[in-house]
């Protein structure tokens, strides 16, 4: 141990410590170079395979390989009959296969030194593998066991029962989840409307055969995308013809999601009230969420400095704890304000927080906050895209919506044509859209959505 801790400070003894009195002028001659060229960058390929299956890849010459199968699986996708299910499909992704057991499953796994997650949204589900390099071959065969030859077998469904209710639990203790989840309830009639987790009355109710005939509909080569970082287009491409082509076809088609607006108010014993009041706002990927997306800026959203006030934000000159909300799917939208406040000062907080989109919608806004709105939404994207999470997670995005992938250079551009005329009509659309609120805590002093 005196040798390490030695070690340690030989660097803070000896460093640059050589000939204090001459210049070192001259260049070093001893260096050969190897001789080896660095790879040239690579961009995202992407290729369409005639079952439907899109394939997705960015060769990085990382050591590690991520593959990610994105389908469209979310919660939206469930029926009145069978709400939960995806909820409880995400948990199975570790339980026995028609290929591997779960023990096998799990050891295999760790034996390669690998990870395989399963993550859901409401609109895809997607499992996740991430290897060395040379173990491609080996973690493709158990992600492909997982997304394609689920067997559910009805002892191990059952035991899942204890981890939907502890999900349930934790959301319960997060009130933002929780208003989120009330606001799309209240919402929209039907799709986007079901929540991520399993509603108390299907709580471990959800059948084996409930979950093989969701699999059936919505796991299908046609509603699935596979991208691949760190990995050869031709080697993904060769794999997924391999071991992806079990089920094709189409699967169930998309069930337009109907907004309607409403309310929905959580009374509890919490003394600060959280409070969502939103209008319908842009499709994922058109002209107009790009303007929420910089209006959203605008307005303000959590302080990117810690401990930071957010001075440039009109909703935090007007509310303490407020931000813009802004969610955007494949087929609809959501905008609008969010505030967290004293049960006291509940009506005053939401009040202002309109008050600010409506001055927006007025036209007050200046070109300067449009230009600093734009340049905090192209640094946003960016550092979203920085992560290899964050970077599959948008090329399977739009893999799996546009059998496309738009560079972020294309995304830039975008952003910069958003002027300020979009910015004052998307606010505009948000004051004069049907309503939907969403509110928890202690309501005492809490506004209806009518009074607003």
């Amino acid at each position: 141990m005196r040798g390490i801790r030695s070690l340690n400070n030989l660097s803070k003894r000896c460093y640059a410590a050589a000939r204090p009195s001459e210049a070192l002028t001259e260049s070093y001659t001893g260096y050969q170079s190897s001789g080896v060229s660095l790879p040239a960058p690579q961009n995202v390929q992407v290729s369409k395979l005639p079952n439907g299956l899109v394939i997705a890849s960015l060769e990085n010459y990382s050591p590690l390989s991520s593959v990610g199968v994105f389908v469209k699986a979310g919660s939206r996708y469930e029926s009145v009959e069978n709400q939960g299910v995806a909820h409880v499909l995400r948990l199975a992704a570790s339980l026995t296969t028609k290929g591997v057991s779960a023990f096998k499953l799990c050891r295999g796994v760790e034996a390669l030194g690998a990870n395989l997650s399963a993550a859901l949204s409401r609109e895809t589900m997607v499992y996740t593998a991430r290897c060395f390099r040379d173990d491609l071959d080996n973690i493709l065969e158990y992600l492909v066991n997982v997304t394609t030859a689920q067997e559910f077998r009805p002892w191990e469904v059952c035991d899942l029962t204890s981890r939907v209710i502890a999900d349930k639990d934790r959301a319960k203790r997060a009130p933002q989840l929780g208003v989120i989840e009330k606001l799309h309830e209240a919402a929209y009639k039907n799709t986007l409307s079901n929540s991520l987790y399993c509603p108390e009355h299907m709580v471990g109710k959800v059948s084996p055969q409930q979950l093989h005939s969701f699999v059936e509909d919505h796991f299908t080569t046609g509603r699935m995308a596979v991208v691949g970082l760190g990995v050869k287009h031709s080697d993904l491409t060769e794999l997924s013809k391999r071991f992806l082509s079990v089920r094709s076809g189409a699967g169930a088609p998309l069930v337009q999601a109907t907004y309607r607006g409403g309310e929905l108010r959580v009374q509890n014993q919490d003394s600060q009230v959280h409070a969502l009041v939103v209008s319908e706002g842009g499709v994922a990927g058109g002209t107009e969420a790009t303007a929420f997306a910089v209006l959203q800026k605008i307005l303000g959203v959590e302080p990117h400095v810690k401990r930071g006030t957010g001075i440039t934000s009109k909703l935090s000159q007007g509310v303490t704890k407020a931000s813009a909300f802004n969610a955007s799917y494949s087929d609809s939208g959501l905008f609008g304000v969010y505030t967290i406040s004293q049960a006291n000062v509940a009506r005053d907080a939401i009040r202002v927080a309109i008050a600010q989109v409506g001055s927006v919608a007025e036209g007050t806004v200046t070109e300067d906050d449009i230009t600093r709105a734009k340049i905090q939404a192209k640094v946003d994207y960016l550092l979203s895209t920085e992560s290899s999470d964050g970077l599959m997670a948008e090329i399977g995005a739009q893999a799996l919506e546009t059998a496309a992938y738009r560079p972020p250079e294309a995304v830039l551009q975008a952003i910069d044509a958003i002027t300020r005329e979009h910015v004052v009509k998307a606010a505009r659309k948000f004051m004069d859209g049907k309503k939907t609120m969403a509110a928890c805590g202690h309501l005492i002093n809490t506004p209806f959505l009518d009074e607003l």
